[in-house]
């Protein structure tokens, strides 16, 4: 199978072509190794920073590339694709998540002061938004700001904050006041990006069954004081200035999934070709041949609604591509499940040997579905805002 087995990827091509060449320099070996310790892969996001790519769709007056969503889309599916899955895919776009939030509500000198660091590498920037008792129903978040002569003062716990143990700095969401009556339930939260080493934070790692290379931890503030020149926008708004990056990051974890399954599909389609059982080769059977078909088919379909979700919000804004972003997210990251679960299936016993890597990716492939929404609030959103059904929820 040639390298351009999906139609999606004649887009971008010397783009795609450079991503490969950066990751090739990081076997399949390096990213085992790395999700075996429970080791960050500080040698490849250097690499990534050196060549740029964390300044992708950073203006070129903060010192990044200036590229588009698209652009910034095609570099994470080809990391996905090289093998380091969704371990070298959260190393390098974790510390992007604030960046069009950054660029839409930042103030001049927040912008002035972080963007250049974001894309040289200097500055790990990490989210703060889920709690224990609020994952998805993030108006729910007890975690307070009050305000001081000194600033804020910020109590609370954030769990699953993906990169806190390498972090410099947490994009921070936090309650400063409550809604009133008749008030959105929205109102009240305020952005804050603050310090994450400091005394008054203690990070705590959560054990995993996946993606160690990439930590993800409880973080808990204790008094911990912020300066007014730290907030992000509007004080009382920074749910909705949020939001302008969840549309955004749906399709990163799009164009992940797609790598990711990109890679099982095709491993898992050399070893039915070169395995031997019964005098011939396991991909001469039919029930091996039409898993990794289908797979293809779903991989192809939930491409298109990648890159057209990605159209539609390079032409209209973030704002308008909910549904198509809601909508990849759920394609690409059910097809890339599938895909995967069916190469476990191809490889047999083998594909617990962590040497073939595909166990790896399997359960890399298994968080998409949870993260960073569920499937089954896509759902819930495609019925009531697409279909136009009651909420159910």
């Amino acid at each position: 199978m040639g390298s351009t087995l999906f139609p999606h990827q004649k887009d971008r091509p010397e783009l795609r072509e450079a991503i490969a060449d950066l990751c090739s320099d990081f076997s399949l070996e390096y990213w085992e190794e790395h999700d075996r310790n429970g080791e960050f892969p500080e040698e490849f996001f250097q690499a990534f920073a050196k060549a740029g790519y964390l300044g992708t769709i950073i203006p070129e007056e903060f010192g990044g590339g200036g590229g588009s969503l698209g652009d910034l889309v095609t570099v994470l599916e080809e990391v996905a694709a090289s093998g380091g899955a969704i371990n070298a895919c959260s190393s390098v776009h974790i510390p992007l998540l604030c960046v069009p939030t950054l660029l839409a509500f930042g103030s001049p000198e927040q912008q002035r002061e972080y963007l250049p660091r974001i894309a040289e590498g200097e500055l790990f920037v990490t989210f703060g938004v889920t709690e224990p008792d609020a994952g998805t129903d993030t108006t729910k978040i007890s975690t307070r700001a009050d305000r001081t002569d000194a600033g804020y003062v910020v109590n609370g716990t954030k769990v699953w904050n993906s990169g806190a143990l390498r972090g410099d700095k947490i994009l921070l969401l936090a309650r400063t006041s409550t809604p009133g009556p008749g008030e959105r339930a929205g109102n009240g939260l305020t952005l804050f990006l603050t310090d994450l080493n400091a005394p008054t934070i203690d990070i705590r790692p959560i054990r995993k069954i996946g993606r160690h290379a990439v930590a993800s931890a409880e973080v808990f503030f204790h008094d911990h004081v912020i300066p007014e020149s730290d907030v992000v926008g509007t004080v009382g708004q920074g749910f909705y200035h949020l939001l302008h990056s969840l549309n955004g990051e749906r399709l990163y974890l799009s164009a992940e999934a797609l790598g990711v399954g990109r890679w099982a599909l095709l491993a898992a389609t050399q070893y039915a070709k070169e395995r031997v059982v019964f005098g011939r080769q396991i991909g001469q059977n039919q029930a091996v041949q039409h898993p990794l078909a289908k797979g293809y088919l779903q991989l192809l379909a939930a491409a298109q609604v990648v890159y057209l979700a990605v159209q539609q919000y390079e032409s209209e804004g973030p704002a308008a591509v909910g549904a198509l972003a809601n909508s990849a997210k759920f394609l690409a990251t059910e097809a890339s499940f599938a895909v995967n679960d069916d190469a476990m299936q191809t490889f047999g016993g083998y594909s617990f040997a962590r040497e073939y890597h595909i166990g790896r990716h399997w359960i890399e492939s298994r968080v998409q579905r949870i993260a960073p929404v569920n499937n089954q609030m896509v759902l819930n959103y495609v019925a009531e805002r697409v279909l136009g059904m009651p909420k159910s929820y």
